[in-house]
């Protein structure tokens, strides 16, 4: 077997490094380099968008309205598709009174409310509501939540894992809805 001559490897490590560089392949992509563009933090876009760019290739976008009294958060897939819509109406304090969830064609999923308590001003209560399917209590009258969750917290006032009661039938709340709740814990604009 013939060995190839000294100078025949960088000359060919040479055309291999020209072509990957007018290829775009040892270029790092325009604007920001690769882990910083998914460093998952949120990008000021404006005084009222923030947008958090996730690994996937999907993002969130947060809008508010100048008020501070109505938040917006869309998020899109990976193929550029708006997946859901959560509109918040929030208080003078910038706390979630209620919220209207949309798919991504914008038709109206859930309507959910939110309670504090009157002596801290920490979140208790989630009721969610399914608006597609209107469920009636029959002794009282009222609407029935599908789902109520009681957030509880330590002698700090640290959250403590939330008690969840799912009110629709053949699977866990996980499952329809996930485990974290509808309250907008990553919400940029709170400090």
């Amino acid at each position: 077997m013939q060995t190839p001559h000294p100078h025949r490897i960088p000359v060919l490590l040479l055309v291999f490094v020209v072509l990957s560089a007018t290829a775009g392949l040892g270029q790092p992509p325009k604007g920001k380099s690769f882990p910083d563009k998914f460093q998952e933090k949120w990008e000021k876009t404006g005084p009222n968008v923030r947008v958090k760019r996730h690994q996937d290739g999907s993002r969130t976008v947060f809008r508010r309205s100048p008020d501070d009294r109505t938040l917006v958060k869309r998020t899109w897939g990976s193929n550029g598709v708006v997946k859901m819509i959560a509109v918040y109406r929030l208080n003078s304090g910038g706390d979630p009174l209620a919220c209207k969830i949309y798919d991504g064609r914008e038709a109206l999923l859930y309507k959910v409310s939110y309670g504090y308590s009157k002596s801290s001003g920490l979140l208790q209560a989630e009721r969610m509501f399914d608006a597609r399917a209107q469920r009636i209590n029959p002794s009282t009258g009222q609407e029935m939540p599908i789902r109520v969750m009681y957030y509880n917290y330590d002698a700090q006032g640290n959250p403590t894992a939330p008690e969840v009661y799912t009110f629709k039938e053949g699977k866990r709340a996980e499952e329809v809805f996930g485990a974290q709740g509808t309250f907008p814990r990553d919400n940029p604009f709170k400090p």
